[in-house]
C-alpha cells in the first residue's frame, strides 16, 4: 500500500497534510525520506516528527562555524566533530542550524523550521563538509542531484584492523536494526547501500581508508565497515567496546562536489583533516 493511503487510514491527518509532511521530511520510512507514492513493505518503520508550535521556534545562537564558501544560493560548511546538524531532543540550541541562523541572513524553508536549508547531513561525531541551500530553488536542485547520485562525497577514515585488499566495494542492504531500533544494520530487505573504499595506508592495528558513497543511507560507512569486520575507530555505536575518544569517531567528510544550482558550474571543495585526526596518525606512524 502507498504510504500516503496507509497514513490517511491510520492517523488523523488529511491526505494533503500527509503529503506536505512527507515532502517536508517530517514523515520518513526507516529514517529515510520518501515520496508520497512509496510502497510500504513488511517491517518498514514509519517515523512522524511533528513538534508543538511552542517547541518549533529555533533560535539563532552565536556558535563559531567554519564557512568554506558562500554565495547567494549556497553555503559550504566544514562541520566539527561533536556538532549535531539540526535540532532534536537533547540538542535544541547547540546545532549547526542554530549557528547558521545566527551567521546567515537567509536559508531555504523547504525542510521547515527545524531543518532550514539542510539538504543532507553528516553524523554528530563525523567532521567535514556539507552543502546548505539558501533558497528553495537551490534546495530543489541539490536534492535532485543527491537523489540522482550526482553529488560526490569522499570520506577519510581510520578503521580497526589491517585490510589486505587495496580496494573494495561493499554492496549490502541497510535497514533499522532488529536488536536496537536506534541503530542501523545490514539486513535482508533493507535499502540498497553501496560503499567503495580504498586503503591509503596500513599500520600495525589500523588502516587509513578513503570511502566514496554510491548511496546515502543513514550511518552507511559506519555500518558497512563494521559489517566487513573493520569498524571505524572511536565509533560510539558501531565500534569496539570501550573504544571512545574525546575527538569522536575518526571519520571525516573530506571532499564534496556538485553542480551549482544556478550556474550549473562544477563546484568542488576539500577540507583538511582535523588536528586530532592528524595527531593520531602521527602517533601510530
Amino acid at each position: 500500500m502507498r504510504i500516503d493511503k496507509f497514513l490517511a487510514e491510520n492517523v488523523s491527518f488529511s491526505r494533503s497534510k500527509i503529503k506536505m509532511l512527507i515532502e517536508s521530511g517530517e514523515i520518513k520510512v526507516n529514517d529515510e525520506s520518501v515520496k508520497p507514492n512509496y510502497k510500504l513493505t513488511t517491517d518498514d518503520e514509519i517515523q512522524i516528527d511533528i513538534l508543538p508550535d511552542k517547541e518549533v521556534e529555533i533560535l539563532p545562537v552565536d556558535i563559531p562555524i567554519d564557512i568554506v564558501y558562500q554565495d547567494k544560493d549556497i553555503i559550504v560548511v566544514n562541520k566539527k566533530s561533536g556538532m549535531v546538524v539540526h535540532p532534536a531532543v537533547g540538542h535544541w540550541d547547540d546545532t549547526l542550524v542554530n549557528s547558521l541562523l545566527y551567521h546567515v541572513n537567509d536559508l531555504s524553508g523547504i525542510n521547515g523550521e527545524i531543518r532550514p536549508g539542510i539538504v543532507h547531513r553528516i553524523d554528530k561525531d563525523t567532521s567535514g563538509l556539507l552543502v546548505v541551500a539558501k533558497n528553495d530553488a537551490a534546495h530543489i536542485s541539490l536534492s535532485e542531484q543527491l537523489k540522482n547520485h550526482n553529488i560526490e562525497r569522499l570520506y577519510i577514515a581510520i578503521c580497526h584492523g589491517v585490510i589486505q585488499h587495496d580496494k573494495g566495494r561493499i554492496n549490502a542492504p541497510i535497514g533499522r536494526s532488529k536488536k536496537d531500533r536506534k541503530m542501523m544494520d545490514v539486513i535482508d530487505g533493507g535499502r540498497e547501500a553501496i560503499t567503495h573504499f580504498e586503503v591509503l595506508e596500513r599500520f600495525d592495528k589500523y588502516s587509513l581508508i578513503e570511502c566514496k558513497l554510491e548511496t546515502g543511507r543513514t550511518h552507511q560507512i559506519r555500518v558497512h565497515m563494521k559489517y566487513i569486520g573493520y569498524p571505524i575507530l572511536g565509533d560510539p555505536m558501531y565500534g569496539r567496546r570501550k573504544d571512545h575518544h574525546i575527538f569522536g569517531q575518526f571519520l571525516h567528510a573530506k571532499s564534496i562536489s556538485f553542480r551549482h544550482p544556478r550556474t550549473d558550474e562544477k563546484m568542488q571543495f576539500e577540507s583538511d583533516l582535523p588536528s586530532e585526526f592528524t595527531d593520531f596518525l602521527e602517533d601510530i606512524r
